[in-house]
């Protein structure tokens, strides 16, 4: 908005600032970090009148769990308030991959608050059915990458190479949804302990929010090997909310958290890093950056296949942060743990961006 109406004046005076998108970036990061504050205690004082018992929790976790019962769910919500404005307030609402990932975003979240409601309604930590919620993710994440590829196109990039590697064209469609849903729900299974997955989001946002700017500037483009694409540049603004309201909504889910993040949360901001990374064609890198969230999937999906086949569990519990914790770690120090590993695994992500 802020953008729109500068440019409808020439950017007169002090309004010549909102052309560099590093300005209207750190923008992003303070407006949402200061709304997440301001609005955070009054929030979760509502969550907590509204759902009473708060989010269920497991009864065959971990037991240090159990001291968690009655802390309020559906978090998200204070995230995705915070972002949203940033986002209408510093970002060109005329860029078409904006609106791809606001479609993603305010989707997926939807999906997770029906799937928070139904948990806290029924008293269950089952939520909805996982055929209907994958129906509606692919739904919506289909939607988003078809605009996304008649922008760009449907080229192939890999890490390491120079170049696309393949043109998939409209098929390009399948593999981007595939990549924002898995993400998604990636992020999704990491949201399991208090700051686990907020803190990789905010790293895993920070790495994204130096791709896309390369990723939309022609001369770094050209000069790293990295595909260019015009308009991908104003998603390092999304990012910065990302972070903003990320740091906001860590100053109350620090332990003992205050809230949980909640399937509403977790669910919309993995699946809109997933799509930033369609937009930019960053999508192996993503798998490097949000390394932790993919094996954090991966211990879910290994243990059911093994269970199923043997009876036997690989895991002591999935997603992997649990085994951990039934080995004998404490809840913080799995958590910053996690936080190292993430770090490098941006570090290394980032790094590919010359090695081509």
């Amino acid at each position: 908005m802020l953008y729109e109406i500068a440019h409808y004046l020439g950017f007169p005076g002090v309004s010549r600032l909102l052309q560099f998108l590093t300005f209207r970036t750190g923008g992003a990061v303070a407006t949402a970090l200061i709304i997440g504050l301001l609005i955070g205690p009054k929030f979760i004082g509502w969550l907590r009148v509204r759902q009473g018992k708060g989010q269920p929790i497991r009864d065959d976790g971990p037991q240090s769990h159990l001291a968690k019962v009655g802390t309020p769910t559906m978090g998200g919500l204070m995230i995705l308030t915070s972002i949203s404005i940033a986002m209408l307030l510093w970002m060109d609402l005329r860029n078409l991959y904006v609106w791809a990932c606001l479609i993603v975003m305010a989707g997926f979240g939807l999906v997770g608050f029906m799937d928070d409601y139904d948990k806290v309604k029924k008293r269950s930590h089952k939520g909805l059915s996982g055929k209907f919620r994958l129906m509606l993710e692919f739904l919506i994440a289909g939607i988003a990458t078809t605009l996304i590829v008649s922008q760009s196109g449907g080229q192939l990039y890999i890490p390491f190479v120079n170049g696309p590697v393949a043109d998939l064209g409209w098929f390009y469609v399948a593999f981007g949804a595939f990549v924002i849903v898995a993400f998604g729900n990636s992020v999704n299974l990491t949201d399991g302990l208090d700051g686990l997955a907020t803190m990789p989001v905010i790293i895993a946002s920070i790495a994204f929010m130096m791709i896309a700017y390369l990723v939309g500037n022609a001369k770094y483009a050209e000069y790293l090997g990295i595909p260019f694409f015009l308009g991908a540049g104003d998603l390092s603004i999304l990012c910065g909310a990302i972070v903003g309201a990320g740091l906001a909504f860590l100053w109350f889910n620090a332990p003992p958290a205050s809230v949980f993040m909640g399937d509403t949360g977790s669910l919309a901001l993995g699946g809109v890093l997933g799509t930033i990374a369609v937009v930019t064609h960053h999508e192996f890198v993503l798998a490097i950056i949000g390394g932790l969230f993919v094996v954090e999937a991966l211990s879910v999906i290994i243990q059911v296949f093994w269970f199923k086949r043997t009876g036997r569990r690989v895991f002591r519990m999935a997603p992997i942060h649990h085994h951990f914790e039934q080995l004998g770690w404490s809840e913080p120090t799995v958590v910053i743990r996690f936080w190292i590993v993430a770090f490098v695994l941006a570090l290394a992500g980032l790094s590919t961006l010359k090695l081509r």
